[in-house]
């Protein structure tokens, strides 16, 4: 049997929630922050947003890297074969 939507998990307390802020973090995000969810085994290898960053600053330059070494050697190929015919 499913639950109503406005019904709480018993672990919650209305008096919980009374600090709450609707909008708080509204102006940063329009700036352009994002929030991303890691999985347990993620967040676990990576506990801080500068080891995300910095983990994912790295993946971005092996990327471009190995983006410029592929659309060299692929043009390269393409003036060999245009030249052996």
């Amino acid at each position: 049997m499913k639950k109503a939507k406005d019904e709480m998990r018993t672990e919650y307390q209305r008096s919980d929630f009374t600090k709450l802020e609707r909008g708080k973090f509204y102006a940063e995000a329009r700036e352009g922050t994002s929030v991303a969810l890691l999985e347990p085994d993620i967040a676990k290898a990576f506990p801080t947003s500068k080891a995300v960053n910095e983990a994912l600053h790295g993946l971005l330059s092996i990327a471009e890297q190995a983006s410029r070494i592929t659309s060299r050697s692929t043009s390269r190929r393409a003036k060999r074969s245009d030249t052996s015919q």
